[in-house]
């Protein structure tokens, strides 16, 4: 019986990865890249419960899709003086997509004032 696999060669073998040069120090990451980046993690969540992935997504999951966008519009509401509007206005388009999306999706929808994140955004319309 013969081993389909050769035998791994010291040669052969390439250099395990230097993990500390891959990664950067938290400290030199500035605070408006992790901010923004937790926001567009949020989005892109918020979006693939609310089955927005793809055009024919079966994935639905509008509870799950309130909280994200709950989370998103505390976050973008609190950071906006930080991180300037040059990051933030983005960041609300977005986020009043979602909740549009988030109306748009629910069978029974929210009172104007009471949908996701409204209590930090105020009513959001078409």
């Amino acid at each position: 019986m013969t081993d389909a696999t050769p035998p791994l060669d010291s040669t052969d073998s390439a250099p395990a990865p230097d993990f500390d040069s891959m990664t950067r120090d938290i400290a030199d990451v500035p605070a408006v890249e992790v901010i923004t980046t937790v926001a567009v993690h949020l989005m892109s969540a918020a979006a693939v419960n609310l089955g927005l992935d793809k055009p024919d997504s079966e994935h639905k999951d509008l509870d799950e899709a309130r909280k994200l966008i709950q989370a998103l519009a505390g976050l973008i509401t609190a950071s906006a003086t930080e991180i300037s509007s040059f990051h933030a206005a983005p960041l609300r388009d977005g986020l009043k997509s979602l909740q549009l999306a988030f109306r748009e999706a629910s069978v029974v929808p929210d009172e104007p004032g009471q949908g996701p994140g409204e209590k930090f955004t105020g009513p959001v319309y078409a």
